[in-house]
């Protein structure tokens, strides 16, 4: 997925389902849900999460924060702009999703299909 594809999917009222929750985080950001992108890599312990919860929080002005993360993830996608380290992110982070939607066992137990249904044993 582009960074433009990526981009047109934030028109859409929900994130496309097999995006990967630092990219769904992303963009909730897109879509200036500072708060709902924030909650989604809050306690996520991947290299991915904690690059995309330090862009969050020097987006927010919390540099200490955001030093904090960038330390823990490292300073791959920083760059001295947000607006070029957001489009990095998404494209570092997008370059391993599907240039289509993935076949119906591959999506995202977050983003089930609407007839889903899931088996519960008692």
């Amino acid at each position: 997925m582009t960074v433009e594809e990526f981009r047109a999917t934030c028109s859409q009222p929900d994130p496309p389902y097999f995006l990967t929750t630092p990219l769904a985080a992303l963009w909730w950001d897109a879509r200036g849900d500072w708060a709902r992108a924030h909650g989604l890599v809050d306690e996520l312990e991947s290299t991915h999460g904690m690059a995309v919860h330090a862009y969050l929080h020097r987006k927010e002005g919390e540099a200490s924060n955001a030093d904090y993360w960038y330390r823990r993830a490292g300073k791959q996608f920083y760059r001295p702009s947000l607006e070029d380290e957001w489009t990095a992110l998404v494209e570092g982070l997008g370059a391993a999703l599907p240039d289509h939607e993935p076949q119906p066992e591959a999506k995202s137990i977050l983003h089930p299909p609407p007839n889903w249904v899931p088996h519960v044993s008692l």
